[in-house]
């Protein structure tokens, strides 16, 4: 590594652990990622104890174990998760641990495996995760995600350099996403989260009771509930303590009401999960559900999504992201739903975060469904937004005001 990249690797590292996750002293901290991300694990743990963590824990995974896995494995394995993962994640959310995944992985990983194999463990680590899945969705913990590049995935977002090069292309695009390129990374976070706040503030002001969507392939209404709270960049979590659960993050977003969504809607971006590629497709809602499910590439992989569990056949966000933010206008596709979801409009399948409604930190599973919010094991983002989409405000008297033009911004 050169000194150059070796500074801006330790900016990068520094956002995370302080702005990211926010480590305070005395906390224990948990550190998802691949292997490959082992060189920038190393800076983040040093830079963590550096500032007080008392400890910090490192699950490593390996891409290339894993396909192995789905490729020989028994079928019956895929129905396991191991309980010793579930107990560590709940000791530790309970212990007020901050956590942190680093994802790198293939967009490809799993292109030809059984799809059933992968709807099997993605049900099987939703269900048993479901505890600590609220700990994340209702802020009662920190947590971060970021991402570092590995060899394939940085093969499939830039095939045209040539491949010693490639890694290095990925990194720069990572560094100028969450702006640990610039002279002071923290300083240029404050900022962009005071901008976001901005566009926050305007929305819940307005308290819209509808928004409406079109665009070719997409004539959409989604409700929003009574008391839905538009949220964006940094979060606070139950000790009051602030966190940016994304870097990056150029969204703003709130929850759907579950029964009140109708229309169609088409995606924008290939969708990378559980190791596949799913693109050009199309969802079709009647009072919520999604009733009809067409795809040109990966149809079965995003079947077997929907049919997770019954909530995963509703959304659980709303997420608005102007054609004109930086990632998007850096033309490049990431196939990471990180990066990708902050360079478009996008929706969620799945679950919804309790802290989008007024009170729900503290309220219980039935209450918060009571107000209208999905539940569910699975919680997936998937891109919608283009340089032709317009978006209206519904009021609660039945007016139409413009809140996206052409991809962008109405006020």
């Amino acid at each position: 590594m050169n000194s150059m990249f070796e500074a801006t690797l330790t900016k990068y590292a520094e956002l995370a652990v302080k702005i990211g996750v926010n480590i305070q002293p005395n906390q224990y901290l948990y550190i998802a990622a691949s292997i490959e991300s082992a060189p920038l694990v190393q800076v983040v743990t040093k830079i963590a104890y550096e500032v007080g963590a008392k400890q910090v824990f490192v699950d490593y995974t390996d891409d290339q174990i894993t396909r192995s896995r789905y490729e020989l494995a028994p079928e019956d394995s895929f129905d396991f998760f191991p309980p010793w993962k579930v107990q560590e994640r709940e000791w530790l959310a309970e212990e007020g641990a901050a956590f942190m995944s680093i994802v790198s992985q293939s967009p490809d990983l799993l292109s030809g495996i059984d799809s059933k194999r992968i709807a099997s463990f993605q049900k099987a680590s939703g269900t048993a995760l479901n505890k600590y899945r609220q700990y994340v969705q209702s802020d009662k913990i920190s947590w971060t995600v970021i991402a570092a590049p590995s060899k394939q995935w940085a093969r499939k977002v830039f095939p045209e350099l040539p491949e010693e090069k490639q890694v290095e292309a990925l990194w720069d695009a990572i560094f100028k996403a969450t702006r640990a390129d610039l002279d002071n990374p923290v300083e240029a976070w404050a900022q962009h989260n005071d901008n976001l706040h901005e566009k926050v503030d305007y929305l819940n002001n307005k308290n819209y009771a509808k928004l409406h969507y079109t665009a070719p392939g997409t004539d959409l209404t989604i409700e929003l509930p009574k008391g839905h709270l538009w949220c964006g960049a940094g979060s606070i979590n139950e000790k009051g303590e602030e966190f940016m659960a994304n870097m990056p993050t150029e969204e703003v977003f709130t929850v759907p009401h579950k029964d009140g969504v109708n229309g169609y809607v088409s995606s924008t971006k290939p969708l990378s999960y559980g190791g596949n590629i799913i693109d050009n497709f199309k969802l079709t809602f009647e009072n919520g559900r999604i009733v009809q499910v067409e795809a040109a590439q990966g149809e079965e992989v995003l079947k077997n999504l929907v049919a997770t569990d019954e909530g995963s056949h509703y959304l659980g966000e709303v997420a608005l992201v102007p054609f004109h933010s930086p990632i998007s206008q850096s033309n490049i596709l990431f196939y990471n739903t990180l990066f990708d979801e902050n360079a478009s409009n996008h929706l969620a399948i799945g679950s919804a975060y309790a802290f989008c409604i007024e009170g729900g930190k503290s309220m219980s599973s039935d209450e918060l469904k009571a107000h209208g919010l999905n539940e569910s094991i699975t919680h997936v983002d998937f891109m919608i937004g283009s340089e032709l989409m317009n978006i209206d405000g519904v009021t609660a008297d039945g007016q139409s005001e413009p809140v996206f033009r052409n991809g962008n911004w109405a006020f």
